[in-house]
């Protein structure tokens, strides 16, 4: 009895070939949504580069989102320590791998996207790396308890940082700003606005560099999570190139997209900016997110932003500095990664609910139809390049057009005195 010659050449499919590729969709997801990720922390953060430039007139909205995006590509390549403290430092690889870790990873992507979308569409300038970690968090905690964070690493790189960032951050600003008044005061006004205008186009240059050295780093680590979830890669290996140039390119899409709405927050909403405020904001946003990167801390750079913006407020004696705005921001800052937790664990439990690739499928769907609603209320009061430096009225939306003026038979004629004696 003779074997048929056609199973040598086209053995049947098994059940085990079927999960190899399945696990492959599913990894294929993650990255995806954490270039999605990416890709919204970009326009969610541009404005902690450019905000100020452009409330003082220093770039042209369009200009600034150019050099925003250019120089987050280049700050990309620079360095990969945030990235290591990323993919090793949040969740507790011992306790899981495969396709459970491949799960959390995906699930705490959609809590920080859904996160970032919301404030985005409230103008609300909260961390894009909170979000992500709240995520992560959320997931891993719905997933292995309490066990499965590093909470060494969470505590330590993540809620210190966040809580310090911001007030170190101001506490420059506001010595700089101070100090920058104080030695041209002697200057014209319009000699010094010029110049400083001309030393911010330099400084906001240098947070976007410091930007992507830090920002695009997360993701950069997210992916290297999934790809040792996944057993593509082993922990220990070095980043490879396509995980650093597509996330490059991620975020600096996002960042020329331009995030509108948090810009004019940032720019118009805080605190009236003149060119020495921006400049010495700036400045020290740089400086301390560049110091952050070198030690590999995931640092908010909203945070530092926001702080700076803050501090040069108060660094300028008559500056008018709206702590209701400032009151919002922070509310928005202490429940980021709480919610985006919540969000993670809640997306977790129904992928894991319906089980496999449909799982993932389910909550990818649910993704896209969130995003997509809030995009089409967003469009409800647009803000762009267009109107982004109009004066706050204390609204999202610029303020109100003008009435036209009245039509000349509608206004009333001047009064006139009567004339005794005439018919």
């Amino acid at each position: 009895m003779f074997t048929d010659p056609s199973l040598y050449f086209y053995p049947p499919a098994t059940s085990q070939s079927a999960d190899v590729t399945a696990e492959l969709v599913v990894l294929l997801v993650v990255v995806v949504t954490a270039l999605a990720f990416d890709f919204t922390n970009g326009f969610h953060d541009t404005g902690n580069a450019m905000a100020t430039s452009i409330a003082t007139g220093a770039l042209k909205p369009k200009v600034a989102v150019a050099l925003s995006a250019s120089l987050n590509l280049v700050g990309a390549f620079l360095s990969v320590e945030v990235a290591a403290t990323v993919a090793k430092g949040v969740v507790n690889l011992d306790s899981t791998g495969g396709e459970a870790l491949l799960l959390i990873v995906f699930a705490g992507l959609v809590g920080g996207i859904l996160w970032n979308l919301a404030t985005w569409l409230f103008g609300l300038p909260s961390s894009s790396s909170h979000a992500l970690f709240g995520g992560l968090i959320g997931a891993a905690l719905a997933s292995l308890g309490i066990g499965g964070v590093v909470w060494d690493g969470v505590i330590g790189k993540v809620i210190i940082p966040a809580l310090l960032a911001p007030v170190v951050a101001a506490l420059v600003a506001t010595v700089g700003t101070w100090s920058v008044h104080r030695i041209t005061r002697a200057v014209p006004d319009e000699t010094r606005g010029h110049g400083f205008r001309i030393g911010q186009i330099g400084s906001a240059s240098l947070v976007s560099l410091a930007h992507g050295t830090n920002d695009a780093q997360k993701t950069m680590g997210v992916i290297f999570l999934a790809l040792v979830a996944h057993g593509s890669i082993t922990a220990d290996a070095e980043m490879p190139f396509w995980v650093k140039f597509s996330c490059a390119v991620a975020i600096a899409l996002g960042t020329y997209l331009g995030g509108w709405r948090i810009i004019r927050t940032l720019g118009k909403g805080l605190v009236e900016i003149a060119p020495p405020q921006g400049m010495a904001a700036e400045s020290s946003s740089a400086a301390i997110i560049l110091t952050s990167s070198h030690f590999g801390l995931p640092l908010s750079t909203t945070h530092v932003a926001t702080g700076s913006i803050l501090g040069s407020g108060l660094g300028t004696r008559s500056a008018n500095v709206r702590w209701g705005v400032a009151g919002r921001m922070a509310v928005a800052w202490l429940i980021t990664l709480p919610s985006a937790a919540l969000v993670g664990a809640l997306c977790w439990g129904l992928a894991h609910l319906i089980g496999g690739l449909p799982g993932v499928v389910v909550v990818f769907a649910v993704l896209c139809a969130l995003s997509l609603l809030m995009y089409v209320r967003s469009r409800r009061q647009p803000i762009d390049a267009s109107n982004v430096t109009a004066e706050w009225d204390g609204k999202l939306a610029p303020a109100q057009t003008p009435a036209p003026a009245p039509a000349p038979e509608d206004v009333p004629a001047a009064p006139t005195t009567p004339t005794e004696g005439r018919p």
